[in-house]
């Protein structure tokens, strides 16, 4: 059987293993980015991220992990931080044109949807926008007509829906949010336990300028992005 590396430069060639290597190095490159966690209640949406400050001579305002597609969806990063960039661009003109056509907010799912096809589209034609595999993984929450959701898009194109996930390269993350996660759970508790996860992977001390929470509750249907002031008050309520 020929070598992998005589197929690990073509975006879409197959190996004989039926294979895409260059898919699986996006993959990996999701798994290196600061931890983000986003959990689905009754009561709305949370999605929280650590944010890596390079230098104390960094803003760290300027660098955002939360962004908001439409103002009852919001999303979280993992990866390289230009490609989301490109994906929640698409996101947000997808969102746009629904609205204008429709004359209603576009389902989370469909703008999930819409995210997961732009992931397939690199290098189908000739002056295609990236020529290789997106190394970003989205969390995308929101609330819509059927209620708070939660899915997360990624290098392959394939979106899941799930209750409460982890992606970045906070391996426990995910194994305590599948302890302690339970669907009675209330914003407030998602608040908890999701800066609670990102204190325990992070290296630094956890503070205001190196978190950032949102959530879109169902009552409202809005995206909030905490203030430094909210952020505070979480962290000073965990556990010791």
């Amino acid at each position: 059987m020929s070598g992998k590396s005589e197929y690990d430069r073509g975006v879409n060639t197959f190996s004989p293993a039926g294979r895409i290597f260059q898919i699986e190095y996006a993959l990996a490159a999701t798994n290196l980015g600061s931890t983000s966690v986003g959990i689905q209640t009754a009561e709305g949406v949370l999605i929280a991220a650590e944010k890596k400050v390079p230098s104390t001579l960094v803003d760290a305002s300027s660098l955002n992990k939360i962004s908001e597609i439409d103002s009852h969806i919001g999303c979280v990063m993992s990866g390289l931080v230009t490609d989301a960039r490109i994906l929640i661009e698409t996101a947000r003109v997808e969102a746009s044109n629904h609205q204008f056509t429709y004359g209603e907010p576009m389902r989370v799912e469909a703008c999930t949807l819409a995210v997961a096809d732009s992931c397939l589209r690199f290098g189908e034609r000739k002056g295609a926008s990236i020529s290789r595999p997106f190394g970003v993984a989205l969390l995308i929450a929101g609330v819509d007509d059927q209620g708070p959701s939660l899915w997360l898009t990624d290098p392959s194109g394939s979106y899941v829906r799930y209750e409460a996930k982890a992606i970045g390269d906070g391996m426990e993350a995910q194994a305590t949010l599948q302890e302690k996660y339970h669907k009675s759970m209330s914003l407030d508790e998602a608040e908890i336990l999701a800066v609670s996860i990102l204190k325990q992977v992070m290296e630094e001390k956890i503070k205001s300028d190196n978190v950032e929470v949102a959530s879109v509750r169902t009552d409202t249907r809005k995206l909030e992005v905490y203030t430094a002031d909210k952020v505070n008050k979480i962290i000073e309520s965990l556990p010791a």
